[in-house]
């Protein structure tokens, strides 16, 4: 199959980063008129964020226990990757492993140039070649579409929004009773919970992209299907301490860590089963293309 933009995928960017930009413009608005000394803690918390999305891919391993290991460690995990970055079109990312019983992958990265995919050595364990390909081919779309980059982005304001919502009576100078703290307070809320909303379906969409992505990688959809259901099954056998130690990492990994209804509710990802039955569909349509 031939790589074919998903305007689908750009249009829904578009419009989130529209909306939220409108939304956050909103919330500083409020807050420089409502109490101007937060603006400084705001201005900070923004630096750090600057910070965190230039040296994300190295943040990101760091967080996840994942060592960047070389060809002569993993020599076939590196032909692979190199092999399909080349059928992408991509520049080969680094490439990373990290010492996991969790079957799981995710890349990293703000660019194309900088980006790093990583795998546990518990998927390398569970999946055959096919499957393990279909997987590296899914989060190489994830960089070939830029979706670090634009999820870093979109989530940046609201990481300060949640920060002002826990901490705003501390930028208050610990006054609780200041009606001024509280209406920032009021206004960070609203526009954490509308965001968390916008980028949740944006995230949902992207796994989706991706999905369709490794199949123009590979042309096997069913080798990423076939995976997707190891993982899932494999996901239950993992003892919960491993589980509870990764699952904070959900919105990187192929398939989320589900540790609760809640989570469920609020997913980074589709549904294994909703994906699974879009690759079946995909299979028959390259069988009769």
């Amino acid at each position: 199959m031939k790589w074919k933009a998903d305007w689908g995928l750009r249009g829904r960017m578009a419009l989130t980063m529209f909306l939220l930009f409108g939304l956050y413009a909103v919330f500083v608005g409020v807050l420089s008129t409502q109490f101007t000394s937060m603006l400084i803690p705001v201005l900070l918390l923004g630096s750090f964020s600057l910070v965190q999305f230039f040296f994300s891919d190295r943040l990101t391993l760091w967080s996840m226990g994942a060592k960047e290991v070389g060809e002569d460690e993993y020599p076939e995990l590196h032909r692979t990757i190199g092999r399909l970055s080349q059928q992408a079109d991509l520049p080969k990312p680094k490439v990373a492993v990290v010492d996991s019983r969790v079957p799981n992958a995710f890349a990293t990265g703000r660019s194309q140039d900088s980006a790093a995919v990583a795998v546990t050595t518990g998927l390398m364990r569970s999946l055959d070649q096919e499957e393990l390909e279909g997987v590296l081919a899914h989060e190489l779309a994830h960089v070939k579409n830029r979706d670090m980059m634009v999820m870093t982005i979109a989530s940046f304001l609201s990481t300060i929004a949640f920060l002002v919502v826990r901490w705003g009576w501390w930028f208050g100078g610990g006054d609780d009773d200041s009606p001024q703290v509280w209406v920032a307070i009021a206004a960070s809320l609203v526009v954490w919970v509308v965001s968390f909303f916008l980028i949740r379906a944006l995230s949902r969409y992207r796994e989706y992209a991706a999905d369709r992505g490794a199949a123009t990688i590979t042309g096997k959809p069913a080798a990423l299907a076939s995976a997707l259901m190891t993982i899932s099954g494999d996901m239950e056998k993992v003892p919960k301490k491993d589980i509870r130690e990764q699952s904070e990492m959900n919105a990187f990994f192929i398939i989320p860590i589900k540790s609760g209804l809640i989570s469920k509710l609020f997913s980074t990802h589709p549904s294994t089963e909703a994906r699974i039955e879009r690759l079946r569909d995909l299979e028959r349509e390259m069988e009769t293309a």
